[in-house]
């Protein structure tokens, strides 16, 4: 799928969109539950998708180097 397929079928699902909401006022009770429970729906992906993603990019990230500890050299005890 070419760049402009996508931009066509996205520009095509927003027409359809704007339309639902245009209709939105005057639609069923049962119609309106259903429009709002699949914007939820999506809404919820997304938030999720954001979420992992943030979670994913704090993890890989920030990730601080390890930490060397020190070595101390060990001499043998002086015997008195």
């Amino acid at each position: 799928m070419s760049f402009k397929d996508f931009q066509n079928e996205l520009y095509t699902i927003g027409n359809k969109l704007w339309l639902k909401l245009q209709r939105l006022p005057t639609a069923e009770p049962v119609e309106i539950l259903f429009f709002f429970v699949i914007i939820l729906f999506i809404a919820t992906i997304l938030l999720m998708m954001i979420i992992a993603g943030s979670f994913c990019c704090v993890r890989c990230c920030n990730r601080s180097p390890v930490q060397k500890g020190r070595r101390i050299q060990v001499q043998p005890a002086a015997r008195a």
